[in-house]
């Protein structure tokens, strides 16, 4: 697979919804992993990420416009021992309930589907770090709608071992803008993951259409000791 320039990736797309990048930096160190939400809708748009224990949680920035709180307001990191998980949901509890009872990735997403948003059924992308002993490995999921029928879902995982230093993989849920809106197609894309966490921070926020970008977490983990960083980065202030 041909690698891709995610800053080129993103400045192209105005609308590429919800997007979620794993991979590893470029010296080798460390696992990263960054989330972001865009919005066409104030319901949408209403939105910052908060830290919440070791994960993060979207929340109202303004309580009273918040109409439905359902699709928009969940828990998008959660950590479980060694493994970080990042959705595009609330499916983020369901894996992390799923893997503390011994299920796996794979297994804890078969009772989820896409989600309820006609004519959208916008795609619920999963992604799950596993950091052990010095070694590192991660996979992502997409659920989609069968080429936006309801009637059937497709679910496809894609797991990475042993990722090689300075790679990742973005998967979104949008292709791009529409009504309705097209599910993203394919595997997760090829990117290139820089050393630097405040480069990447601000090299993401700044690709991401001005209009639509709502907010952006990225954290860098050290593979050799499990501790990490993180920036948080809100529209809203």
């Amino acid at each position: 697979m041909e690698m891709i320039s995610i800053e080129k990736e993103l400045r192209e797309n105005s609308y590429p919804g919800r997007g979620i990048i794993i991979g590893k930096s470029a010296d080798g160190t460390k696992a990263a992993t960054a989330y972001f939400i865009m919005g066409r809708s104030v319901n949408s748009r209403n939105r910052i990420f908060v830290e919440e224990g070791e994960g993060i949680r979207t929340q109202a920035y303004n309580p009273a416009l918040l109409t439905d709180p359902s699709l928009v307001i969940y828990a998008p990191v959660r950590v479980l021992g060694n493994k970080t998980i990042v959705t595009n949901g609330d499916q983020t509890d369901t894996i992390y309930e799923g893997m503390d009872s011994q299920m796996t990735f794979e297994q804890s997403l078969r009772s989820r589907e896409f989600e309820p948003d006609g004519p959208n059924y916008t795609p619920r992308i999963s992604g799950i770090m596993h950091i052990e002993n010095g070694s590192y490995n991660y996979a992502m999921s997409i659920l989609k709608s069968n080429n936006g029928s309801p009637d059937s879902c497709n679910r496809y995982t894609f797991a990475y071992e042993n990722p090689a230093a300075g790679e990742g993989h973005f998967i979104h849920t949008y292709r791009c803008d529409g009504n309705p809106l097209p599910s993203f197609e394919g595997e997760p894309k090829l990117i290139g993951i820089m050393d630097d966490m405040e480069a990447f921070t601000d090299m993401l926020w700044s690709s991401l259409n001005e209009e639509n970008k709502v907010s952006l977490f990225v954290r860098y983990i050290d593979i050799a000791t499990g501790t990490y960083e993180t920036k948080i980065v809100n529209k809203n202030q």
